[in-house]
């Protein structure tokens, strides 16, 4: 089978042939249709994420496929189900052996290279939304890097739990899709003053920030009293350095939220907000973008287009 591979961090994928995996104890061998690709990708091959995989490895953290066969006394769904998993790594192959506990059904209305794309960003923006934030109707929210694979369905989420949302991006081209998921307010970083900008349209009460350095310093002056600012990623690079006294005087809470770790101490959470999203799909109420599929020969090329931020939504490599 075909699988990219990274041996050492710092270090471009390479492409190879490698041999069939077999399924272990509470494991399901899964045949691979199409893999997202997200930032923690690049960090990853960096040598740079919360969570390493041993080298060398697979990159590709979430992946859909189908179900060919499960590994010894495993309770799994049969051949042939329609699977999607946050997988860690290991979804840039053409098969892979994946904990049977982690697998999600797909809905036969969810193309694969839609459901290779969904969990996380979906995912992370709902659990975040819901339960860190308890984003209430009525709220504004801001969303920064609202064009981006989280930040899209950040501002789409947010407006179906009756938010007001005002979405930060750069260039006309951005703020039309973030408007088009919902938006009631646009804001170009790159032509105004973020700060003032917010201040005018009266403050915030949430912000969900993906991308960090001046975006969440501006966002931060701008947050109403008993605010709430989600620290989500850092995709300028710069991590914010936190004024303790101004937190204190406007009693804000600045709350982290990494969506991966909640596998490891509340699995539970993370699979009814899924099992949510998904029926929030079938109902029609969620419409994810995918800017850019490409096949599994170009990954290089989907990496570039997520490193120089020329994608909007989600980017994802079909399998085959």
């Amino acid at each position: 089978m075909r699988q990219w591979v990274i041996d050492e961090f710092g270090t471009a994928p390479r492409m190879e042939t490698g041999t069939r995996p077999r399924p272990a104890k509470g494991e399901v061998l899964v045949q691979i249709r199409a893999c997202g690709l997200n930032f923690a990708d690049l960090l990853m091959a960096q040598g740079k994420y919360q969570e390493m995989p041993p080298l060398p490895f697979i990159p590709g953290l979430e992946m859909s496929g189908e179900v060919v066969e499960a590994g010894p006394d495993t309770d799994a769904p049969p051949p042939g189900t329609r699977v999607a998993c946050y997988c860690g790594s290991g979804g840039l192959a053409e098969l892979g052996c994946f904990p049977a506990d982690r697998l999600i059904r797909v809905p036969a209305s969810m193309p694969h290279e839609t459901a290779a794309g969904f969990l996380i960003a979906y995912g992370t923006s709902h659990l975040a939304l819901t339960h860190k934030a308890r984003l209430q109707p009525g709220e504004t929210l801001l969303v920064t890097g609202a064009a981006g694979g989280v930040g899209l369905t950040a501002v789409e989420i947010g407006k179906k739990l009756g938010a007001r949302v005002i979405a930060a991006a750069r260039g006309a081209d951005k703020l039309d899709i973030a408007k088009t998921a919902g938006a009631d307010l646009a804001i170009d970083i790159e032509s105004v003053d973020l700060k003032e900008q917010l201040r005018a349209a009266g403050g915030v009460d949430v912000t969900y920030d993906a991308v960090g350095g001046p975006a969440f310093d501006a966002a931060l002056k701008a947050t109403r009293p008993d605010g709430r600012i989600l620290a989500i990623g850092f995709a300028s690079g710069s991590v914010p350095q936190v004024p303790a006294n101004h937190l204190l005087v406007k009693n804000v809470s600045v709350i982290g939220f990494w969506w991966g770790g909640y596998l490891k101490f509340a699995p539970a959470l993370l699979n009814a907000s899924l099992a949510e999203l998904m029926a929030w799909f079938e109902n029609g109420a969620l419409h994810p973008h995918v800017s850019h599929i490409l096949p599994m020969e170009d990954l290089p090329s989907g990496l570039d287009l997520l490193r120089n931020r020329k994608a909007t939504g989600k980017i994802v490599i079909r399998i085959g």
